[in-house]
């Protein structure tokens, strides 16, 4: 695959957002789900697929984040760490920072492409990437109503500090994602 593509870039989702038993469930995740899917099937062969992972060891200020969230580095939580059904399995960008955007989807992306953003949490990992490939120089478009967050205000406030980086940063519908292609 050459660089200069745009990439779809399918953020977080896993259990550790999608089962109801875990405390970081987003409950708006399942009602984005098929428009994922739809996306990740138009951009078959330019999908990345993210994963949120705990370090090894926490240092600097993810001490302080892990104080808050033991239960994330006990062995028995490793099942949250999996890609979600349909993807289980598939290759995947695992990171402990919210930000997804490595040097793996720099390359990928190249100086002509742009980086398309779907998956969870609009105001957390969505909204971490997004910014860290505009700083980049990377085009973004997040895909508004394909990424999800705990609450819909949380979801609408995310999406307003995204659309204020425009031209850099824009904001889309699966619909308007999938009409230019």
């Amino acid at each position: 695959m050459s660089a200069g593509a745009d990439w779809l870039m399918v953020i977080d989702v896993q259990p550790a957002f999608s089962h109801p038993d875990s405390p970081w469930y987003t409950p708006t995740l399942p009602g984005v789900a098929g428009r994922i899917a739809q996306l990740v099937s138009a951009y078959a062969g330019r999908v990345a697929f993210t994963r949120f992972v705990p370090p090894a060891q926490p240092f600097g200020a993810w001490r302080n984040y892990y104080g808050r969230w033991p239960f994330a580095l006990e062995p028995e939580a490793a099942w949250l760490w999996d890609l979600d059904a349909p993807w289980a399995g598939q290759p995947s960008l695992a990171s402990h920072t919210f930000s997804k955007w490595l040097p793996p989807m720099r390359e990928r992306v190249g100086l002509d492409g742009a980086a398309v953003l779907c998956g969870v949490s609009t105001d957390c990992c969505v909204l971490m990437t997004a910014l860290a490939a505009v700083d980049d120089g990377v085009p973004v478009r997040v895909v508004a109503d394909a990424s999800a967050a705990k609450t819909p205000d949380a979801h609408g406030r995310a999406l307003d500090i995204m659309a204020s980086r425009a031209p850099m940063l824009g904001i889309v519908t699966t619909e308007q994602e999938l009409s230019g292609r």
